[in-house]
This record gives C-alpha cells, structure tokens and sequence, in this order.
C-alpha cells in the first residue's frame, strides 16, 4: 500500500480528491497540520463524495510526529519543482510514502532538509506546477503501475 503524504494541505477541495483517490487506489492518506481548513469542511467533503468514509486516513501534528511512523526513510519520495530528478526515474515499491507540500508554497527548505530523495514531475516551461491533485494522480499511478508489474512477474 503507497503512502500519500499531504504536508500542511490548504485547499480542501484538493484534499478531498487525493482522499477519493485514495480509496481507488488502495493507498493511505496521511495529513501533517496545520490545514488551511477544518476537516469536516463541506467543500472536501463534496469533492471526497461518500468515499470519505472508506479512506485510511492519519492526521498529524506535525512533521516530527509524522515522522516517527516511517520505518525506512529511504523510501520517502518529497515532490518539489526544484528537483532534478524525475519521478519516472524511480524504481517504486510497494509501502513507499509519497510526500507533497502546500499549494503555494509547496514544500519548506526544513522539511526538505530532512530527506535525501527529492523528484520532480516534468513540466512546460510555461507553467510553474501543476495543480496538487493531478499531481499526486501522476505519481500515484506511475508507482501503482510498477508494483502491479512486479507482483504479476511473481
């Protein structure tokens, strides 16, 4: 099972479609606070539908805290428009924890400090990012794709 890691998310609409794709995916969602919205907010619930209910989800206080739960820091992936490295270049596995930062600012220098494995989604020159929700779809189903090709050479 991937692990969706949102760092300080803003805009519950967004939350609520990674929490929805989630539940498609098998994946756990994990919330670092604070959150620029209440988690009962009816916008993330709308866009979550009544999936909500069917989500794996773990809120933390803060990244610390967050990071006691990680067994091998490794296998964490940070997505930052300032890496060099792709995502596609990656060889993903099944338990790998996939961390994204806020809408406007993404990621902060202390939390990327933290880890070794920084990667980037390939973009236009033309725009800056691209929205939060497509882009954990992206990644989350690159990696999805890779685990779903080993388990069935097994």
């Amino acid at each position: 099972m991937l692990n969706i890691v949102l760092v300080e998310p803003e805009i519950p609409n967004n939350t609520g479609n990674i929490g929805r794709l989630c539940v498609g995916t098998e994946s756990r969602l994990h919330l670092i606070h604070p959150f620029g919205f209440l988690i009962d907010d009816k916008n993330l619930k709308r866009s979550g539908l009544d999936y909500w209910v069917h989500l794996d989800v773990t809120e933390y206080e803060n990244v610390d805290e967050w990071m006691k739960n990680i067994p091998d820091l490794s296998r964490v992936f940070l997505m930052s428009s300032h890496a060099e490295k792709s995502y596609l270049e990656i060889d993903f596995q099944d338990g790998d924890w996939l961390v994204f930062g806020k809408e406007s600012k993404g990621l902060s220098k202390d939390v990327l400090d933290r880890f070794e494995n920084h990667l980037t989604i390939p973009m236009s020159k033309l725009i800056r990012s691209f929205n939060i929700a497509n882009s954990v779809a992206f990644v989350v189903g690159e990696a999805k794709r890779q685990i779903t090709l080993k388990k069935n050479k097994i």
